[in-house]
């Protein structure tokens, strides 16, 4: 995958990785087509397309057109915001790398549903490219993980029980309330 900046703000020294990282969860036949990657520092799309809030945008997926085969837009001023408050700053540059790859998934799997795969109606696409992002993000998140993925893998189904259970305690007592 071929990832250009073309962006003002210099992007961490890791931003290659993590996209390459993100990219390489993903089965290869679901690539397809994709030609590359963007970082700029806002998006700005086409003056015909009618946007509201284009400035928090973080990403874009471009379909393929003509001849220009498709390929995805990143904005860097809305990952790694440079005029907000420095308790924000910090905070954007310690979820960078889950931002990004996230980012990166959700691109991709717009890409997938709209031109690889087949039998999704449009009202469909955002279920479908929430559980994809969602499926593929907590694989990259095992494979960066390290050893303490190993070491909390085996406590994992006992967590999630917890979490539904104590989640059905919250919506019992909220609908009580109500």
């Amino acid at each position: 995958m071929k990832i250009e900046t073309k962006s003002t703000i210099t992007p961490p020294s890791s931003t290659d990785a993590i996209i390459n990282g993100a990219f390489d969860v993903i089965p290869k036949e679901h690539l397809r087509g994709l030609s590359r990657v963007v970082l700029v520092d806002h998006i700005q799309p086409d003056t015909r397309i009618n946007l509201p809030n284009i400035n928090d945008l973080p990403g874009l997926y471009h379909p393929k057109m003509a001849n220009i085969p498709p390929w995805c837009e990143i904005a860097l001023g809305v990952l790694l915001p440079q005029r907000d408050g420095f308790l924000k700053r910090i905070a954007s540059k310690l979820n960078y790398k889950a931002n990004l790859a996230g980012l990166v998934l959700s691109l991709q799997a717009q890409h997938y549903y709209f031109t690889l795969s087949h039998g999704i109606k449009k009202n469909q696409y955002e279920g479908a490219i929430r559980s994809y992002v969602e499926k593929y993000h907590g694989q990259w998140r095992d494979a960066q993980g390290g050893w303490r993925v190993k070491l909390f893998k085996p406590l994992r189904p006992y967590l999630d029980k917890w979490a539904r259970n104590l989640r059905k305690r919250y919506e019992s007592a909220q609908a009580k309330k109500a």
